[in-house]
Protein backbone atom coordinates (compact mmCIF):
# COMPACT_ATOMS: atom_id res chain seq x y z
CA UNK A 1 0.00 0.00 0.00
CA UNK A 2 1.75 2.67 -1.38
CA UNK A 3 0.87 6.51 0.51
CA UNK A 4 0.35 9.63 -1.47
CA UNK A 5 3.84 10.65 -0.77
CA UNK A 6 5.49 7.37 -2.31
CA UNK A 7 2.94 7.30 -5.52
CA UNK A 8 3.60 11.32 -6.26
CA UNK A 9 7.52 10.71 -5.00
CA UNK A 10 7.39 13.75 -3.48
CA UNK A 11 9.48 12.61 -0.25
CA UNK A 12 12.00 12.93 -3.26
CA UNK A 13 12.17 16.35 -3.54
CA UNK A 14 11.39 17.64 -0.27
CA UNK A 15 13.94 19.22 2.25
CA UNK A 16 13.40 17.23 5.15
CA UNK A 17 11.49 20.07 7.00
CA UNK A 18 9.33 20.31 4.41
CA UNK A 19 8.77 16.23 4.50
CA UNK A 20 8.01 16.61 8.08
CA UNK A 21 5.59 18.90 8.00
CA UNK A 22 3.65 17.82 5.13
CA UNK A 23 3.42 14.02 6.67
CA UNK A 24 2.22 15.94 9.57
CA UNK A 25 -0.63 16.95 7.89
CA UNK A 26 -1.93 13.36 6.52
CA UNK A 27 -4.42 11.10 8.52
CA UNK A 28 -4.16 7.85 7.71
CA UNK A 29 -7.51 5.99 8.35
CA UNK A 30 -9.75 3.17 7.70
CA UNK A 31 -12.83 3.55 6.34
CA UNK A 32 -15.89 0.43 6.03
CA UNK A 33 -17.79 -0.35 2.94
CA UNK A 34 -20.40 1.89 3.22
CA UNK A 35 -19.35 4.56 5.21
CA UNK A 36 -19.94 8.45 3.91
CA UNK A 37 -16.90 10.29 4.46
CA UNK A 38 -18.74 13.53 2.39
CA UNK A 39 -22.17 14.68 2.45
CA UNK A 40 -23.74 17.33 -0.16
CA UNK A 41 -23.87 20.45 1.88
CA UNK A 42 -21.25 19.83 3.97
CA UNK A 43 -18.48 22.55 4.54
CA UNK A 44 -14.48 22.31 4.25
CA UNK A 45 -14.39 19.08 2.28
CA UNK A 46 -11.14 17.02 2.03
CA UNK A 47 -9.38 15.39 0.22
CA UNK A 48 -9.02 11.37 -0.28
CA UNK A 49 -5.93 9.61 -1.21
CA UNK A 50 -6.93 5.55 -1.84
CA UNK A 51 -3.72 3.63 -1.18
CA UNK A 52 -5.95 0.22 -0.67
CA UNK A 53 -9.90 0.12 -1.53
CA UNK A 54 -12.29 1.57 -3.64
CA UNK A 55 -14.15 5.16 -3.03
CA UNK A 56 -17.00 6.59 -5.16
CA UNK A 57 -18.17 10.29 -5.60
CA UNK A 58 -21.85 10.72 -6.37
CA UNK A 59 -25.30 13.33 -6.55
CA UNK A 60 -28.49 12.21 -5.90
CA UNK A 61 -31.53 13.95 -7.67
CA UNK A 62 -34.56 14.81 -6.93
CA UNK A 63 -36.48 11.57 -8.00
CA UNK A 64 -33.59 9.90 -5.43
CA UNK A 65 -31.51 8.49 -7.97
CA UNK A 66 -27.53 8.05 -7.65
CA UNK A 67 -25.60 9.71 -10.84
CA UNK A 68 -21.80 8.73 -10.09
CA UNK A 69 -19.25 10.95 -10.72
CA UNK A 70 -15.82 9.59 -10.10
CA UNK A 71 -14.75 6.14 -8.92
CA UNK A 72 -11.08 6.21 -7.00
CA UNK A 73 -9.38 3.02 -6.74
CA UNK A 74 -6.00 2.33 -5.44
CA UNK A 75 -3.76 5.23 -5.93
CA UNK A 76 -6.19 7.95 -6.67
CA UNK A 77 -7.38 11.09 -5.19
CA UNK A 78 -10.97 11.88 -4.97
CA UNK A 79 -12.59 15.29 -3.58
CA UNK A 80 -15.68 17.25 -4.15
CA UNK A 81 -13.25 20.16 -5.22
CA UNK A 82 -15.65 22.80 -4.93
CA UNK A 83 -16.02 22.30 -0.83
CA UNK A 84 -12.46 22.93 -0.53
CA UNK A 85 -13.18 26.83 -1.46
CA UNK A 86 -14.05 28.78 1.58
CA UNK A 87 -18.03 28.73 2.43
CA UNK A 88 -18.86 26.72 -0.84
CA UNK A 89 -20.94 23.52 0.02
CA UNK A 90 -20.22 20.43 -1.46
CA UNK A 91 -22.22 19.28 -4.27
CA UNK A 92 -21.66 15.50 -4.03
CA UNK A 93 -21.24 13.01 -1.72
CA UNK A 94 -18.01 10.41 -0.89
CA UNK A 95 -18.45 6.21 0.09
CA UNK A 96 -16.72 4.02 0.40
CA UNK A 97 -18.00 0.99 -1.96
CA UNK A 98 -15.17 -1.10 -0.82
CA UNK A 99 -13.64 -1.32 2.76
CA UNK A 100 -10.79 1.30 2.33
CA UNK A 101 -7.33 2.46 3.88
CA UNK A 102 -6.93 6.12 2.63
CA UNK A 103 -5.15 9.31 3.88
CA UNK A 104 -7.03 12.12 4.59
CA UNK A 105 -5.63 15.79 3.84
CA UNK A 106 -7.62 19.48 4.11
CA UNK A 107 -7.55 22.86 2.07
CA UNK A 108 -4.54 23.74 4.37
CA UNK A 109 -2.62 20.90 3.19
CA UNK A 110 -3.15 21.18 -0.56
CA UNK A 111 -2.10 24.99 -0.35
CA UNK A 112 1.25 24.25 1.72
CA UNK A 113 1.50 21.51 -0.93
CA UNK A 114 1.22 23.73 -4.02
CA UNK A 115 3.37 26.47 -2.48
CA UNK A 116 6.05 24.14 -1.75
CA UNK A 117 8.93 25.86 -3.92
CA UNK A 118 10.73 22.33 -4.13
CA UNK A 119 8.23 19.97 -6.10
CA UNK A 120 8.85 19.83 -9.27
CA UNK A 121 6.02 20.34 -11.80
CA UNK A 122 5.93 16.76 -13.06
CA UNK A 123 4.02 15.83 -9.45
CA UNK A 124 1.22 17.94 -10.28
CA UNK A 125 1.09 16.90 -13.79
CA UNK A 126 -0.13 13.72 -12.55
CA UNK A 127 -2.93 15.21 -10.99
CA UNK A 128 -4.37 17.38 -13.95
CA UNK A 129 -4.30 13.68 -15.51
CA UNK A 130 -6.60 13.15 -13.30
CA UNK A 131 -8.65 16.17 -13.79
CA UNK A 132 -8.26 15.42 -17.29
CA UNK A 133 -10.00 11.75 -16.56
CA UNK A 134 -13.05 14.18 -15.58
CA UNK A 135 -13.24 16.57 -18.28
CA UNK A 136 -13.50 14.00 -20.81
CA UNK A 137 -15.92 11.85 -18.56
CA UNK A 138 -18.27 15.52 -18.67
CA UNK A 139 -17.58 15.92 -22.55
CA UNK A 140 -18.47 12.25 -23.19
CA UNK A 141 -21.84 12.31 -21.03
CA UNK A 142 -22.87 15.37 -23.11
CA UNK A 143 -22.15 13.92 -26.57
CA UNK A 144 -21.18 10.12 -26.85
CA UNK A 145 -23.56 7.11 -27.25
CA UNK A 146 -23.98 4.60 -24.42
CA UNK A 147 -21.55 2.13 -25.92
CA UNK A 148 -18.77 4.87 -26.32
CA UNK A 149 -19.33 5.95 -22.76
CA UNK A 150 -18.86 2.06 -21.45
CA UNK A 151 -15.73 1.51 -23.69
CA UNK A 152 -14.18 4.48 -22.49
CA UNK A 153 -15.32 3.35 -18.68
CA UNK A 154 -13.61 0.03 -19.40
CA UNK A 155 -10.45 2.26 -20.81
CA UNK A 156 -9.90 4.65 -17.52
CA UNK A 157 -10.92 1.73 -15.11
CA UNK A 158 -9.34 -1.21 -16.13
CA UNK A 159 -10.03 -3.45 -13.52
CA UNK A 160 -13.11 -1.77 -12.53
CA UNK A 161 -16.28 -3.80 -14.32
CA UNK A 162 -15.18 -6.33 -11.85
CA UNK A 163 -15.12 -5.18 -8.70
CA UNK A 164 -18.18 -2.88 -8.74
CA UNK A 165 -21.63 -4.18 -8.86
CA UNK A 166 -23.40 -3.91 -12.56
CA UNK A 167 -25.91 -1.60 -11.28
CA UNK A 168 -23.25 1.41 -10.38
CA UNK A 169 -21.35 0.73 -13.23
CA UNK A 170 -24.73 1.84 -15.39
CA UNK A 171 -24.98 4.83 -12.85
CA UNK A 172 -21.74 5.91 -13.90
CA UNK A 173 -22.38 5.82 -17.59
CA UNK A 174 -25.91 7.35 -17.03
CA UNK A 175 -28.01 4.37 -18.33
CA UNK A 176 -30.12 1.41 -17.02
CA UNK A 177 -28.34 -1.82 -15.75
CA UNK A 178 -30.69 -3.53 -18.75
CA UNK A 179 -29.34 -0.67 -21.13
CA UNK A 180 -25.76 -2.52 -20.06
CA UNK A 181 -26.42 -6.02 -20.40
CA UNK A 182 -28.07 -5.43 -24.02
CA UNK A 183 -24.15 -3.30 -24.01
CA UNK A 184 -22.47 -6.14 -22.73
CA UNK A 185 -23.91 -8.99 -24.89
CA UNK A 186 -23.50 -6.64 -28.10
CA UNK A 187 -19.65 -6.92 -27.69
CA UNK A 188 -19.73 -10.39 -26.37
CA UNK A 189 -21.05 -11.15 -30.22
CA UNK A 190 -18.75 -8.56 -31.55
CA UNK A 191 -21.30 -6.22 -32.50
CA UNK A 192 -19.73 -2.67 -31.74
Amino acid sequence: MRSFIDEFAIGAFLLPAELEMLQSGIISKHVAKGQVLLKKGELYGKTYFVKQGCLRSYSVDEKGKEHIFMFAPEGWIISANESLLPNTPAELYIDAIEASEIEVFDREFMARFEESPTVPRPVFAKLVKRMAVLQRRIIMLMSATALERYQDFLATYPEMAQRVPQKMIASYLGITPEALSKIRRGLAKGHH
